[in-house]
């Protein structure tokens, strides 16, 4: 169901955004000061996660979990690489390079939004709620396993929500695509498998490399990557200006 909707919504409109997107969007510079109060913000949010957690498995139902368990299939590998490879093949079959770059850059979006995420849990080593609902506190980095923050889920759906919405360039899209990610971070803690702080990390992480891949923001003067397709194969390449 999930992936039908995600096909849905990928394949014609980014066909129209191709009509209509003849320039990159203007780049804002990010500035060292900012992922670092973005970083304590969510530090701050961690005093709720408790809390926070107690409310929604107290208000936890069959009927909510039917919905978590559908909803959260958009930050999951079986659609998020199908909408890349299809927007990838949809580029190739018409001809259009912009396509075609909008399917490289959502690809690379989610590889370095997967890289960061698998970092991010490996550094910090945060149990999940459901391993220890009283302590959102206890951190064992550099321990391995499947640990919480930032939530994987959440950060792939919102790199896809923001790297689509920023080509497609249409209100409905923007909504829809957003809306999509919000509740598969609402469905991680749902299932107890992601703390408040979780999926807002993830959430922010998903939205900066997308818009870092897409030329939106530019860190370290890294321009957005070039996507070129030919008859021997495809090159993804990315520019730094010294």
């Amino acid at each position: 169901m999930a992936l039908a909707v995600a096909v849905c919504l990928i394949g014609h409109p980014i066909a129209l955004a191709a009509k209509v997107a003849q320039q990159e969007p203007e780049s804002a510079t990010v500035r060292w000061w900012q992922p670092v109060l973005v970083l304590g913000e969510v530090a701050v949010l961690m005093l709720l996660d408790e809390p926070i957690a107690r409310f929604v498995q107290d208000n936890r139902s069959t009927t909510l979990d039917d919905v978590a368990a559908g909803v959260r299939q958009m930050g999951q590998p079986e659609v998020y690489l199908t909408v890349a490879g299809g927007t990838l093949a949809l580029g190739l079959i018409t001809g259009d390079s912009r396509v075609t770059r909008a399917g490289g850059r959502l690809a690379a979006t989610l590889a370095l939004t997967g890289g960061l995420t698998r970092l991010g849990k490996f550094v910090i080593g945060r149990d999940r709620p459901l391993e220890r609902m009283e302590d959102a506190f206890f951190f064992d980095p550099f321990s391995g396993g499947s640990r919480a923050f930032p939530s994987g889920h959440t950060s792939m759906a919102f790199a896809m929500a923001t790297s689509l919405s920023e080509e497609i360039r249409r209100p409905w899209a923007t909504a829809a695509l957003y809306t999509g990610a919000g509740l598969v971070a609402w469905s991680r803690m749902n299932d107890n498998k992601h703390w408040l702080s979780d999926v807002v990390g993830g959430a922010m992480l998903g939205v900066f490399t997308a818009k870092v891949v897409n030329g939106s923001w530019r860190i370290f003067n890294i321009r957005p990557p070039g996507v070129a397709a030919t008859s021997s194969g495809m090159s993804l390449a990315w520019k730094v200006e010294f």
